[in-house]
């Protein structure tokens, strides 16, 4: 038996060299930190759970069609047990990253506290985009008990954090504010109160204007209708602007349009109509490898725009208030020069501050983190999307191989997430229906690279989506409206946090997200070691080229993890895998050679032939292996 067994796997072997043809050299595979990426390393992987803090607490059920926040309820920051948080964190988790907690317009009415309320003709939903930021210096009267302590409260959930053994990330929207921005707080610091309005543009105007020009409302669709139609004392159709400001997506229209960005208004960085720059331009002394202390040193007594002054000022006392990290909305629409004068100033008051910036055009990536000091961009354009038509049954495996060496140098640096608060949630049916598809592109995403992970709140127990709340649509848990989010309220259950009101499908699946999440976290390979492409050397079903099914291995010298995903979610295949020996983890040249599925603890030997290490496998649909010695 043995014997009949060994002649296959040679058979095997010398097939997949045959018809492969494929044996790349280890530089083209190998992943390798850039100097920031080294000097920075951590210990453990990055993992962060981003949370839409409005709706992680909230135990109504109700979700009404533009419902009310008496109606459909809301979660508050008190809800953050520390139950809650040591359950995120055995998940894996390193940072939360609380979404929308900067104050933003909402057409609830907080008048009663002081606070001027918001017309429902520039507010998107009822609850509002958390991305029309009104002060940055307190925090959404939504999210506390007592609106009148909101700031306090917050404090108070960032020490809860810490204790926790958790960080902290908040939202900074360098891009656009809200219509009406204005700071209750800070009011000397309130974005446009010192512009120039008769000309348009101005280096330390911190708007763009059309002067001599009223801001009109847009033509809504019955879609976008403010509150869907019902009747309110400030839907009026006007909205009192003068003159008129160019829209958060740089519409330059007194009247913008409705799929304009038109409850926000673009912020200027010293950047004309013309594209000519009022800031110093890199010299060539700020190369790919400079320093944050170089970048520092040079922005040191440089005169620079406003609107970089204030942001940083922002920024700053978000730090000193304790948070650990800002994630940039829409980075890339603000220029590469601004992110390292305020990103060197941040890390001289938090060296470990995690930067993490939305940049969706591959050309600019490099720019972003190197001259930017972004220590992360978001893997969309490219490895996401790529992910995305693999799971819907319509990609190929190799795609991913192709984008890990395209980006192999800035690879630590690309943040990977299978669903955040922009994307469609795995089960929605626009997505993969089904969230057990996600099961092989969570491993692909956590291990492929020492790039962090991002995981969204409910996405670990399936959530949909599907919930038709008013302005956001079903498929994206609504980041506009009140409302809660049905398979994560079951986890919650009613304030225990302990998963019991799952279904035994979605205890299984938050279990996997477990076992996934914490070997990324903890295993040596996975915030280090090199990146070894195994798709020339693998067989699926005696052929080569399978578009479904994926391997690849990371090491160092003293571990490795070998990963293969079946991404077929009805079809079971066999795997002939030739894995390349890593000499210092053989005690011997000869024999077989034992491999833990750190998933399932099965054990699966090798045997060593002509100078091979062959391993084979049987993967049920949607299979994971991630195989350690």
């Amino acid at each position: 038996m043995l014997t009949r067994q060994i002649h296959r796997i040679v058979s095997l072997t010398i097939t997949v060299v045959m018809v492969m043809g494929c044996q790349q050299s280890p530089e083209q595979n190998v992943t390798t930190p850039t100097r920031d990426a080294e000097q920075n390393a951590q210990q453990n992987k990055v993992i962060i759970y981003q949370v839409f803090t409005r709706l992680f607490g909230n135990t109504n059920t109700t979700n009404k069609p533009w419902g009310t926040i008496e109606e459909n309820g809301v979660g508050k920051f008190a809800d953050f047990s520390p139950k809650a948080l040591n359950e995120i964190r055995k998940l894996g988790v390193s940072h939360v990253w609380y979404t929308g907690v900067p104050h933003h317009a909402s057409v609830t009415d907080y008048s009663a506290f002081g606070i001027q309320p918001d017309d429902p003709d520039v507010v998107k939903g009822r609850a509002g985009s958390p991305y029309a930021v009104r002060d940055y210096y307190n925090v959404d009267p939504d999210l506390a008990v007592d609106p009148t302590r909101r700031l306090a409260e917050f404090e108070a959930l960032i020490q809860r954090t810490h204790d926790a053994g958790l960080k902290v990330i908040i939202d900074i929207v360098p891009n656009h504010v809200a219509r009406r921005y204005e700071s209750l707080t800070r009011p000397e610091t309130t974005f446009g109160i010192h512009d120039d309005t008769t000309v348009t543009y101005h280096k330390n105007n911190n708007f763009y204007y059309l002067p001599g020009e009223k801001f009109e409302i847009p033509d809504f669709t019955s879609q976008t209708e403010p509150l869907g139609g019902e009747a309110h004392p400030l839907v009026d159709g006007e909205f009192d602007e003068f003159p008129a400001r160019w829209t958060g997506n740089g519409a330059s229209k007194a009247k913008p349009d409705v799929n304009d960005w038109y409850e926000t208004v673009k912020i200027n960085y010293g950047v004309s109509p013309g594209s000519v720059n009022a800031f110093p331009a890199f010299p060539d002394s700020l190369s790919s490898d400079a320093t944050l202390q170089q970048h520092a040193n040079f922005w040191r007594g440089k005169t620079v725009p406003d609107s970089w002054i204030k942001f940083r000022d922002i920024a700053l006392y978000w730090l000193d208030k304790g948070v650990d990290g800002f994630r940039y909305d829409m980075a890339e629409m603000v220029p590469v020069a601004f992110w390292s004068y305020l990103n060197s100033a941040i890390k001289q008051v938090n060296p470990d501050a995690l930067l993490l910036a939305e940049v969706y055009q591959p050309a600019l990536y490099r720019d972003y983190i190197h001259l930017g000091k972004m220590d992360y961009l978001y893997d969309k354009v490219d490895f996401y999307d790529s992910l995305k038509r693999i799971m819907q049954g319509n990609g190929n495996v190799s795609a991913l191989d192709n984008i890990q060496q395209q980006y192999a140098d800035i690879a630590p640096h690309m943040l990977h997430f299978l669903e955040n608060h922009d994307e469609q949630r795995i089960a929605s049916q626009n997505f993969a229906g089904d969230p057990l598809k996600g099961k092989p592109a969570l491993v692909v995403s956590a291990l492929i690279s020492a790039s962090p992970m991002l995981i969204y709140f409910g996405q670990e127990v399936g959530e949909d989506g599907s919930e038709a709340l008013g302005f956001g649509q079903p498929t994206r848990t609504s980041i506009f409206d009140y409302g809660g989010v049905p398979a994560h309220q079951r986890w919650m259950n009613n304030g225990a946090f302990d998963g019991g009101a799952l279904s035994e499908d979605e205890a299984a699946l938050r279990d996997y997200y477990f076992r996934v999440l914490n070997i990324a976290r903890t295993h040596p390979v996975a915030s280090s070691g090199e990146y070894r492409s195994l798709q020339c050397t693998m067989l699926v079903d005696g052929m080569s080229d399978d578009p479904f099914v994926f391997a690849f291995q990371r090491h160092t010298e003293s571990a490795q993890l070998i990963s293969v995903s079946n991404f077929y979610s009805e079809k079971a295949v066999e795997v002939t895998l030739t894995v390349p020996d890593i000499t210092q983890l053989d005690d011997s040249q000869r024999g077989a050679a034992i491999f833990t599925d750190l998933l399932s603890d099965t054990t699966h030997a090798s045997h060593k032939i002509g100078g091979k290490r062959i391993i084979q496998l049987k993967l049920e649909p949607l299979q994971s292996v991630i195989l350690s010695r």
